[in-house]
């Protein structure tokens, strides 16, 4: 892995993250991101680096998804400068209730915790920079941006790298040079890689760096069995993913 990564998380918290620590598996932790960040994208909000950034700082097993991922939603509406109320984001994610109810408010609670601690965690550094105008830039220099096919699968890629940590931990040239990499494959259109010409050191890219995060973007292709998906699901709240830590240590010490 390259050197070129955002400060936030260091070379040896991205190896282990505090969730890996706490006994969650790479895999498990990855999909837990990937479900908590289509949670945020149903709202119609692409602010997911704020979200995955926060798991190199913090483990599943002190805060949920559930409950991040709607923290991320209401600071994110701020950042964007279109402010949402709380009952609106409360509301939208779960079942409409009674806001003198003791549910409500608990989940108030929750959401106004969630954001504090994302800014407290990330130091306030909700900076958020996205390869979109990037990549733009790319096709043009490649000859590739009047390829609707291009544009449009790129794109695509880009979109899905959201679900992913490659926002928190790779350089946009990085990401935006996975994104056409996997679109021109796919296309079967050739660019030129001889040992003196190679494409992607026109955006100062590494090569292994692009098909480390060509690697997260294709593994939410894979297929998963419904058990996997169930579990996925059941884990939202921090007290389920304390519980299954707990089961599943107590299983490994009996075997």
């Amino acid at each position: 892995m390259s050197t070129s990564l955002y400060p936030l998380a260091s070379l040896a918290r991205i190896e282990k993250t505090p969730s890996r620590e706490d006994g969650v598996p790479e895999d498990l932790e990855l999909d837990l991101r990937a479900f908590g960040c289509k949670l945020i994208h149903e709202a119609g909000v692409f602010y997911d680096n704020l979200f995955q950034r926060f798991w190199y700082v913090t483990s599943m097993k002190q805060f949920g998804i559930g409950d991040v991922g709607l923290g991320a939603l209401y600071l994110a509406s701020k950042l964007e400068e279109c402010p949402v109320r709380m009952r609106d984001l409360i509301n939208f994610e779960y079942i409409p209730m009674s806001y003198f109810g003791s549910t409500f408010y608990d989940l108030k609670d929750a959401l106004v915790v969630a954001e504090m601690q994302i800014l407290k965690r990330l130091g306030f550094n909700v900076n958020v920079v996205l390869p979109y105008g990037t990549l733009v830039n790319y096709l043009r220099l490649l000859g590739l941006a009047d390829r609707e096919d291009v544009s449009s699968k790129s794109w695509g890629y880009l979109n899905d790298a959201l679900q992913t940590p490659v926002y928190a931990v790779y350089a946009v040239p990085t990401i935006a040079s996975a994104a056409i990499m996997l679109a021109t494959r796919h296309l079967n259109i050739a660019l030129p890689s001889s040992p003196d010409a190679c494409w992607w050191e026109l955006f100062d890219a590494d090569w292994q760096d692009i098909w480390s995060v060509a690697g997260y973007i294709m593994r939410l292709y894979r297929e998963r069995s419904t058990e996997d998906q169930a579990r996925v699901m059941g884990l939202v709240s921090k007290k389920a993913v304390r519980s299954w830590i707990e089961d599943n240590s107590r299983h490994s010490s009996d075997t």
